[in-house]
């Protein structure tokens, strides 16, 4: 068994798997976070010498800080509180699961929510559409016009997503909408153009991604199973969607049960990632149990992406 089925095997034995550390130094911050120092501000004391004989009427004592504001009015605030809901309903959105998703919305303008409403019908965007985008994204009803239209300006101009296709792109991944084209799409689309994948306006749904918080600590999980950083990068050109699975949920009991189970070489998965992306319990447990029954093994390609119908043709002789 080869060094990288050895170090596989190793952490299985041990329980689990590796923590990941912080990102490698191969791939720095694309965006770091700035402290701010802020003077520190002392209070100084006021002492004040009381007369020694009160005046009959007590002198006007200028306020010590300006008059605060009236407050709002409680019967215009309600109005424009029953309006907001009143407009949202009238466009299929329940107002009150809304705020609990995105407390903002409550106050945010009516204003500005109509705003961003009449933008994206703009864009073409149905109220069914409008209505799912929402449900994923409720963010877009408290994002200026001015914020969402650079997202558009961005996918159109700098990730080549050809105009027909934009719609698509956004009802995919309506997060998009609530990134910063700064520091978050533009440092992604770098950072998969530099490890190889350059037709980004293909795989769209991962420029919403961290690179520091989700792209890189993907590409460690299987450096630290023994795979060079060549080759990991290798796999996730092959099936960049590799970078959209969860490490605790899919990769690790997925890995645990091709090794352990299966007993198959490491090797196969940098030719085959696409092993990761089929349901363990659906299709990968009930094809492998079948061919140890009929002593038989395929490659991974024919054991997996095979429909039922053609893989049990594949099975008939060894009936």
């Amino acid at each position: 068994m080869n060094t990288m089925q050895d170090t596989a095997l190793h952490l299985l034995s041990n329980g689990g798997f590796l923590h990941h550390s912080s990102p490698s130094s191969l791939f720095p911050s694309l965006s770091r976070s700035r402290t701010l120092q802020f003077p520190i501000i002392s209070n100084a004391k006021t002492a004040f010498i009381l007369p020694s004989k009160l005046p009959s009427r007590a002198p006007d004592i200028p306020p010590l800080s300006p008059p605060l504001p009236p407050p709002p009015s409680h019967s215009g605030s309600r109005s424009e509180f029953q309006e907001k809901m009143l407009f949202l309903d009238s466009i299929g959105i329940d107002f009150l699961s809304v705020i609990k998703d995105h407390p903002p919305v409550a106050t945010a303008s009516l204003a500005d929510i109509r705003s961003a409403v009449d933008f994206m019908t703009s864009m073409n965007f149905t109220a069914v559409e409008f209505r799912r985008i929402v449900g994923m994204c409720p963010e877009i009803l408290t994002s200026r016009v001015s914020d969402i239209v650079p997202v558009f300006t961005f996918l159109l101009r700098e990730a080549r997503v050809d105009g027909s296709d934009i719609k698509r792109v956004i009802n995919r991944r309506p997060r998009l909408l609530a990134c910063s084209v700064k520091n978050r799409l533009r440092p992604t689309m770098y950072f998969l153009q530099s490890i190889g994948i350059s037709e980004v306006h293909k795989h769209t749904s991962l420029l919403s991604c961290s690179v520091e918080e989700k792209l890189i600590p993907r590409i460690e999980f299987f450096e630290n199973l023994g795979f060079s950083r060549r080759d990991a990068v290798i796999m996730f050109r092959r099936f960049p969607q590799l970078f959209c699975c969860s490490i605790k949920e899919n990769l690790e009991p997925k890995l645990n049960y091709f090794v352990v189970e299966m007993g198959r070489e490491l090797k196969e998965l940098k030719e085959f990632p696409h092993y990761f992306s089929f349901s363990l319990e659906n299709r990968i447990k009930p094809r492998h149990q079948i061919c140890v029954e009929k002593g038989v093994c395929f490659p991974l390609p024919v054991l997996l992406k095979t429909s039922e119908m053609k893989f049990r043709e594949k099975l008939e002789p060894w009936e």
